[in-house]
C-alpha cells in the first residue's frame, strides 16, 4: 500500500496491540494458552496473598454484576475429585475463567488477574512480548518529531507494560507516554476516547488511532479521534464497506509525518 500521511493536527497516537502492535497470534497461541495450562497452580500457589485474594475478589463482584444485568455467567459443574473448601473454591475461580477466555470477555477482573500471571512469565524468560519490527522504527520517529504515543488495549495496563518491557526488541515501554485498558471503558464505546483524549490533554481531532478492529474504528470516530484501520495477517476481514470507509494500512512505515519541523 501507498504512503499515508497522518492528519498534520496530530499531536497524540493512540494504538491498540493485538493485530496493530503484536500478532494476534501471540495472543492466541501463547498468552491465553499460558493462563489455561497454569491457572490451577497459580491459584493454588498464591491463594492466601492479598494480591490473588484482590483478584477473586473482583472475579466474584463480576459474576455478581453479571446476574444483576442479567448476562450470560458460567454454570459451575460439581467436581468430585475436589474435597476441601479451598479446593472448591479454587475450582469455581478455574471454571469462571475459562469460561470467561472462552466467550472473549474483556472483563476487568480477568484482564487483571492474566496480567499477574503474565508477569512470572515474562520475569522468568518463559515468554517474550512480540512486536511486529516496523513498531519500534516508527514510534522513534514519530517521537523524534514530538508526538506523543499511548497505548489503548483491552489487557490491562500491567499487561502492556510487560509486553513492551520484555519484548523481543528488548524494553521499549519508555517509547509510550502512557496506557489505558478497560478500566476506562469498553474500547467499543465513544465516551472510552473521550475520557482518553481528555486525560491526554488534547482534542479528540489531534488524536490518531490505530487498530485492526472496525467496531472500535468506528467508536473513536464517534468521539471525534482520526482514525487508521491496520491490516495485519490473521486480523479479522474488513467488509467491503469498512474497507471502502476507513484508511488502511498494513505497516506503520507507510505513515508519513506532514507539516513538521
Amino acid at each position: 500500500m501507498a504512503s499515508v500521511s497522518i492528519p498534520a493536527c496530530t499531536g497524540a497516537l493512540l494504538l491498540d496491540i493485538e493485530g496493530t502492535t503484536t500478532p494476534i497470534t501471540f495472543v492466541k497461541d501463547i498468552l491465553f494458552p499460558y493462563i489455561r495450562e497454569h491457572l490451577e497452580d497459580h491459584l493454588s500457589t498464591h491463594w492466601e496473598e492479598d494480591e490473588c485474594k484482590e483478584d477473586v475478589y473482583l472475579l466474584k463482584k463480576q459474576i455478581e454484576e453479571d446476574m444483576k444485568q442479567n448476562r450470560a455467567c458460567p454454570v459451575h459443574v460439581v467436581d468430585q475429585t475436589v474435597h476441601t473448601d479451598e479446593e472448591k473454591a479454587i475450582r469455581k475461580v478455574v471454571e469462571d475463567v475459562l469460561w470467561q477466555m472462552a466467550a472473549d470477555r474483556k472483563s476487568t477482573a480477568l484482564k487483571q488477574l492474566q496480567g499477574h500471571m503474565w508477569r512470572t512469565a515474562y520475569a522468568s524468560g518463559r515468554i517474550k512480548g512480540e512486536i511486529y519490527p516496523d513498531v519500534v522504527p516508527a514510534i522513534k520517529k514519530w517521537r523524534e518529531r514530538g508526538l506523543k504515543v499511548y497505548i489503548y488495549s483491552s489487557g490491562s495496563v500491567e499487561a502492556q507494560k510487560l509486553l513492551f518491557r520484555y519484548s523481543v526488541e528488548g524494553d521499549v515501554v519508555e517509547l509510550f507516554d502512557g496506557h489505558f485498558d478497560t478500566t476506562i471503558g469498553a474500547k467499543v464505546e465513544a465516551k472510552s476516547y473521550e475520557r482518553i483524549a481528555e486525560k491526554i490533554g488534547c482534542q479528540p481531532e489531534e488524536i490518531t488511532f490505530l487498530t485492526d478492529v472496525a467496531r472500535e474504528a468506528k467508536a473513536a470516530e464517534e468521539a471525534g479521534l482520526n482514525v487508521l484501520l491496520v491490516v495485519r495477517p490473521g486480523n479479522l476481514e474488513l467488509t467491503e464497506e469498512e474497507s471502502a470507509h476507513y484508511t488502511l494500512i498494513t505497516s506503520f512505515s507507510q505513515l508519513q509525518l506532514t507539516g513538521r519541523a
